[in-house]
């Protein structure tokens, strides 16, 4: 068994962080095998969204410390390091038209819990809980916790749960707005697949765009947002998935998407 497996089934690929021994603590392997891996969903057509999760009681426990602090660095090697390495994930899925979704079944904590806030939508079974961590051993967040969490959950809970390094669980995360929903621990793979199939099965052209518009428009005034979205509009309405879903919507009948 890998580390770090990939599949593919009706249209959702599934990415799973295989070390339970070690509550998926990630390697540099594990992530460069974890860059490749997205990239392969995203050149893949019959790929539509992609699902993160990790296999035991943890969603991903952050970096591997016996790796990372195994031997001694210098300032521009540990720079190096973050730069070329593990920072891949955050390069690539920024990159990305397909969404991605957090499954976070159990504990995600520092570089663990960043990983998370990279993905579109993050859902967490009652178990869960997070922490970003890093100031409780010397640290700041090293995989984007400063840019990605007060961009989620607003500055003034993001610098709470960055300076105290505190746990949170499921339902605080649901609070604050940290994840989308929360799944009984039960029933939880099944609710997110459950998800992931009801995004597959809409036109896959529309649901890249939506996506591509909804991330543009966090960089964007309104004049440029509303400049890109009537050239996605005109691109979707050319194509046979969105014609199909006219037809259907006209119809009352459910379209069902086999290409794009």
């Amino acid at each position: 068994m890998s580390d770090l497996e990939y599949s593919v089934s009706a249209h959702v690929a599934t990415i799973t962080l295989n070390r339970p021994s070690r509550m998926n603590a990630f390697t540099l392997t594990m992530v460069d095998q974890w860059a490749r891996a997205l990239q392969a969903a995203e050149g893949d057509d019959d790929v539509r969204i992609v699902v993160v999760t990790g296999t035991g009681k943890a969603f991903c426990s952050g970096v591997d410390l016996d790796e990372f602090t195994g031997e001694t660095r210098g300032p521009l090697q540990e720079k190096q390091l973050l730069t070329d390495r593990v920072h891949k994930v955050a390069h690539t899925l920024e990159a990305m038209g397909t969404p991605v979704i957090a499954a976070v079944n159990g504990v995600a904590v520092g570089a663990g819990m960043d990983m998370s806030l990279m993905c579109d939508l993050r859902f967490a079974a009652a178990s869960a809980r997070f922490s970003e961590g890093y100031v409780r051993v010397g640290l700041v967040p090293g995989d984007g916790g400063c840019y990605y969490l007060p961009r989620i959950v607003g500055t003034a809970a993001a610098l709470r749960l960055l300076l105290t390094g505190e746990f949170i669980d499921a339902q605080e995360a649901l609070r604050i707005g940290l994840v989308t929903d929360v799944f009984a621990d039960d029933e939880f793979a099944t609710r997110v697949q459950e998800f992931a199939a009801s995004v597959a099965r809409q036109a896959p052209v529309a649901v890249q765009m939506i996506k591509r518009a909804v991330r543009g428009a966090e960089r964007h005034d309104l004049r440029t947002a509303l400049d890109l979205i009537s050239s996605h509009q005109a691109v979707v309405t050319s194509t046979q998935d969105s014609r199909e879903a006219m037809a259907a919507f006209r119809e009352r009948r459910t379209a069902i998407f086999e290409g794009r």
